[in-house]
């Protein structure tokens, strides 16, 4: 089954659309190997290509990991993810992941695009701790959130405005932990803006670019 070292080939066992920009894969894999964090990802290769492209795991079983991706016009996964890819093999690579908050935070704020969605899910079903979400899209899948978050919706523009969401938010008290991912201008934004603006030490969040803009 292995392709060479930090590498697996999986099938494409199942596909679903969640709505106009969310498609779901379910890959049969055995004994994947996770690492046990909520946010991890894997590399993936499709047919025809030979880079690698980034995917939260959204869940996983003995046999099985679910990936959710983001369709859109161009891309080297998502014209792909379009089409009628059951029964299809595909290569991934090992997972890694960022996510670190403290058993003791309390609060958890999770913001991000599209693309964060299956990180933003997977990391609210994993915690008993208070998790406010802000996800920002043109629609949200019924029931894609767990109902123990909060969540608010972020109506889509033609840029992303989630630099402006976070300066604007009402922060709770305590020491908690912020976990942020979308377009890479955003969160180079934030990024100062925790730093500089809020005073949160490095260890209390985790800011990701998964993906450029291009004007």
């Amino acid at each position: 089954m292995s392709t060479r070292a930090g590498t697996r080939t999986a099938q494409v066992r199942s596909r679903e659309q969640l709505n106009d920009q969310l498609v779901r894969l379910v890959l049969d894999l055995e004994g994947f190997q996770t690492t046990g964090i909520a946010d991890e990802w894997i590399g993936l290769v499709v047919p025809g290509q030979f880079q690698s492209r980034y995917y939260t795991v959204r869940s996983f079983d003995a046999s099985s990991i679910t990936v959710d991706i983001v369709v859109h016009a161009h891309g080297l996964v998502t014209e792909w993810a379009a089409g009628d890819v059951v029964g299809q093999s595909v290569t991934i690579t090992d997972a890694k992941g960022s996510y670190a908050a403290s058993p003791d935070a309390a609060w958890i704020i999770l913001v991000g695009d599209l693309t964060a969605f299956p990180a933003m899910a997977r990391v609210a079903e994993s915690t008993d701790q208070p998790v406010q979400i802000w996800a920002e899209a043109e629609s949200i899948p019924v029931g894609y959130f767990p109902d123990s978050a909060t969540v608010t919706h972020v109506s889509q523009g033609p840029s992303s405005r989630l630099a402006a969401v976070v300066e604007g938010l009402d922060w709770p008290q305590g020491d908690g932990y912020f976990w942020m991912s979308g377009e890479s201008a955003q969160m180079r934004s934030i990024r100062k803006f925790l730093m500089h603006d809020r005073g949160m030490p490095t260890s209390a969040y985790d800011v990701m670019g998964y993906w450029r803009q291009v004007k």
